[in-house]
């Protein structure tokens, strides 16, 4: 079988990818082991980031850096034998997160930012998804006074993007999410960031906008990519698929292709877990709540409350652990009325991470036709919509909407 362009992984990346090439009049043919947005794609919390113009930053406090250290709070937790694996990848991080050199971090994903949302908008109208959309924003609580007053100084700048939010008081906070338990030195509101209610679901719809436009989707094994004459191979369940260009979607997997092929990429996983509760009585979360303290999220989801925990430093396919939300529950269930799980266990996936908190999208300089899509750590289902454009706009050598060169993989 022969093809334009072959996408290999069927999360939410590589779908963004494979609808915007087909809009350019690309045939496309989807590739993944699995079934579509079954990986990582299906267990975020869910929100499509407009608002968060700078990336998740390594911490550079000594305080902090200690905190870490010892290994014991809710919001990261590292296995000691991942620590050889890791640690060139945790020093680049911390080299990265310099106040200087996050601002170029920043400017590299403004265009992404900015372009999330309007971006998704246009795949969920086409794709009937209106349902799962949510314009709730997001609301992040402080316990610290100090820290609610640093935050409130930082939030300042997002005026200066067109973003909006509303600072709140503890009974303003209170207001808007009667149920929770606690009371905090206060809280800010995100409002343009978008929310989906289901990320799962929005990737199925996705797929099935892609079929009916003429995609194909199979199973197949990305690790049998070949080049020949005639491009690039990919053996699938109905036999092999050849076509011209390649985009390699593969979130945490994407290193391992891409190494194969001669990229040496300093990168590695933090893995998150999630479990979804009913809550007690009568009790309704309204808003998703990040809780800064204890670093993890509870997000009004189709299915009940996703608590979705920090990150966990571990070799990506170590086996699961209790730990995270072990850590996590407890706080959980201090801040809102969590009941019964709903989850038979709780679900585990990887967040693919550059040290330099910027997505790997662009061309394989050494191999024509070989493109890179993956990289995109808290924010792959954020940037999914815009770096698809982006990718489908440099295959078929139009001007791309931002400059693609700080996801070059050249960088490495």
């Amino acid at each position: 079988m022969k093809t334009d362009v072959i996408v290999l992984g069927a999360g939410v990346i590589g779908l963004g990818a494979a609808l915007n090439i087909q809009s350019k009049g690309r045939s496309v043919t989807l590739i993944d082991r699995g079934e579509p947005g079954r990986e990582t794609s299906f267990g975020n919390a869910g929100i499509i980031e407009r608002a968060s113009i700078y990336p998740y930053a390594f911490p550079r406090a000594a305080g902090e850096l200690f905190r870490y250290a010892l290994n014991g709070t809710p919001e990261a937790y590292y296995h000691v034998n991942a620590l050889p694996r890791v640690a060139n990848f945790l020093v680049r991080y911390w080299w990265h997160s310099a106040p200087s050199r996050h601002q170029i971090a920043r400017d590299g994903a403004l265009p992404l930012i900015q372009n999330s949302l309007s971006e998704h908008e246009k795949l969920v109208k086409e794709a009937g998804a209106h349902n799962l959309l949510k314009r709730m924003g997001w609301i992040k609580l402080f316990r610290n006074d100090e820290k609610f007053r640093e935050a409130i100084n930082d939030v300042e700048e997002l005026k200066t993007y067109g973003l909006s939010f509303d600072i709140l008081s503890p009974d303003q906070l209170a207001a808007r999410e009667p149920d929770l338990k606690e009371r905090v030195a206060g809280a800010i509101h995100y409002k343009d960031p978008a929310n989906i209610s289901d990320p799962g679901a929005l990737s199925l719809a996705y797929a099935a906008l892609f079929e009916r436009k003429g995609g194909v989707f199979l199973h197949g094994d990305a690790r049998t990519l070949s080049q020949g004459p005639e491009g690039w191979t990919v053996q699938t369940e109905k036999g092999p698929v050849t076509a011209r260009d390649v985009v390699v979607a593969l979130g945490p997997w994407g290193q391992d292709l891409a190494e194969a092929f001669g990229y040496k990429l300093p990168m590695a996983v933090k893995r998150g877990y999630h479990m979804h509760y009913k809550p007690q009585g009568h009790a309704v979360l309204h808003h998703t709540i990040l809780d800064t303290d204890n670093g993890y999220v509870l997000a009004p989801m189709d299915k009940g409350v996703r608590l979705t925990t920090g990150a966990e430093f571990a070799l990506r396919d170590a086996p699961p652990t209790d730990v995270p939300l072990s850590r996590t529950e407890p706080y959980a269930k201090k801040l809102f009325p969590l009941g019964e799980r709903l989850d038979e266990k709780p679900w585990m996936g990887s967040r693919p991470c550059t040290p330099d908190m910027l997505p790997i999208v662009g061309p394989a300089p050494r191999h024509k036709g070989l493109w890179f899509d993956f990289g995109h750590a808290h924010h792959g289902l954020t940037h999914a919509a815009a770096c698809g454009r982006l990718i489908a706009e440099m295959i078929v050598g139009e001007t791309p909407f931002a400059d693609p060169t700080p996801y070059a993989v050249t960088r490495f």
